[in-house]
This record gives C-alpha cells, sequence and structure tokens, in this order.
C-alpha cells in the first residue's frame, strides 16, 4: 500500500513539472513575422525634399529636385523611382542653366542608363524649344531623347505635331516622325511656306522612321 501511494505521489509530482514547464514554454513563445522574400518590392532608401546637384565624370550636369526620391535595389532592373513628379535642370560647362525637364512621374534604371518620364513631360532649352507629351525615354548611353506617343515641338518659328519623336540631349537636332501637323508663325505672310515645310516634314519622316528607338517595354512591365 505505502509502495504504492509513493508511487501515486512521485507520478502527481512529475505530471505538476511536465504541467508546468509546458505552460513556462507557452508563456515564452515569440510571434515571429514572415521573412521578407525577394518578392516583396522593399526599397533600400527613400529620401523626400531632394534639391541636390548630379554630376558626370566629375561635371555637374544636373540639378534634380523632387519631393521624393525612393531607390529600389530589389527589383530587375534595378531603379529609382519618382511617383511625386521630378524636376531637372541642365547646366553648360559654365554652370548656367541650359534649360530644363520635368515629368509628373519618373523611373530611372541605373544599370540601363535610361529615364522613363510619364504624365505632362515638359522640355525647355535655352534657344526657346519647348517640348511637351505624355511619355518621353532619355537614354544616356546613346544621349538622345525618344518617345512612340503623340507629341508636341514649339519653337519661336513654328509648331510640329507628329506620335514619334527623336532628339539629341539639347534638344537642337531633332525630328518627328508620322506628322500630323506642322504650322509656321505668320503663316499669312509667308503663303505657301506651311505646305512646303509640312513636305519638307514628311520627307523627314521616312529617314526617321529608321532611326526611332524601339520602345523600352521590357523596363514598363517590370514597375
Amino acid at each position: 500500500m505505502e509502495g504504492s501511494i509513493g508511487e501515486r505521489c512521485r507520478a502527481a509530482v512529475v505530471a505538476a513539472v511536465a504541467t508546468w514547464a509546458l505552460m513556462a514554454c507557452q508563456g515564452n513563445t515569440e510571434h515571429m513575422a514572415p521573412a521578407i522574400d525577394e518578392r516583396d518590392s522593399v526599397a533600400m532608401m527613400v529620401t523626400w525634399g531632394v534639391n541636390t546637384l548630379i554630376s558626370d565624370s566629375g561635371v555637374i550636369k544636373y540639378r534634380i529636385v523632387t519631393e521624393e526620391w525612393v531607390v529600389n535595389t530589389v527589383k530587375q532592373p534595378q531603379r529609382w523611382e519618382f511617383m511625386k513628379g521630378v524636376f531637372f535642370e541642365q547646366f553648360d560647362e559654365k554652370l548656367l542653366v541650359e534649360g530644363y525637364i520635368q515629368a509628373d512621374t519618373a523611373w530611372y534604371f541605373d544599370q540601363l542608363k535610361l529615364w522613363h518620364l510619364r504624365g505632362r513631360v515638359r522640355i525647355r532649352n535655352q534657344k526657346g524649344l519647348v517640348y511637351t507629351s505624355e511619355e518621353l525615354f532619355w537614354d544616356g548611353l546613346r544621349h538622345e531623347f525618344y518617345s512612340h506617343v503623340f507629341s508636341r515641338v514649339v519653337t519661336p518659328e513654328r509648331t510640329i505635331e507628329g506620335t514619334e519623336f527623336l532628339s539629341d540631349e539639347h534638344m537642337e537636332h531633332y525630328r518627328v516622325s508620322n506628322s500630323v501637323g506642322s504650322f509656321v508663325r505668320d503663316a499669312a505672310d509667308q503663303s505657301g511656306s506651311g505646305a512646303l515645310q509640312a513636305g519638307q516634314e514628311a520627307a523627314d519622316d521616312s529617314l526617321a522612321q529608321q532611326t526611332i528607338r524601339p520602345a523600352a517595354q521590357k523596363h514598363g512591365k517590370n514597375r
């Protein structure tokens, strides 16, 4: 009988200790969040209220102003994102302003040296040329702008509209193909010049079609 009682006591003590240990382990359980993997496009850096100078080969080329600058190295290709708009000032060798570029939204693919500008894109150079469109690509390797949507170029002499655009970075040498219009200033004083200019633009279009860059669709799909 005593042995039986002793065994029961030991069993009760063991059960009590096991229950206490289980409760203690449950009380110390850490609640872990799921791990972040590459599919989560987490930005490496977010900066607000940016006003900074950008240099190329040690020479100051641009001033960039933006409300929000996001650097994302997880998405491929890696990119900078400017979802709240961006404004550039371009400088010459003497740090004089050559012109400006602005857009509602922009992405910069660092490995490709490619800018993708969208939404009320506007460029003005020192000669008074004003370019407007809803989308524009800026190729830093080829040093040129190009677009495959409706674009308008306004100069002191004329206005040109078309759906394909190609230009150097200074907007001094450019072509508008698939032209939908070319309007010369003071056309009433230049009888026939408007039709002549439109014909010249049409002739230029055939050459421009051979040099317009293909759309960067593969970059846009990864956003």
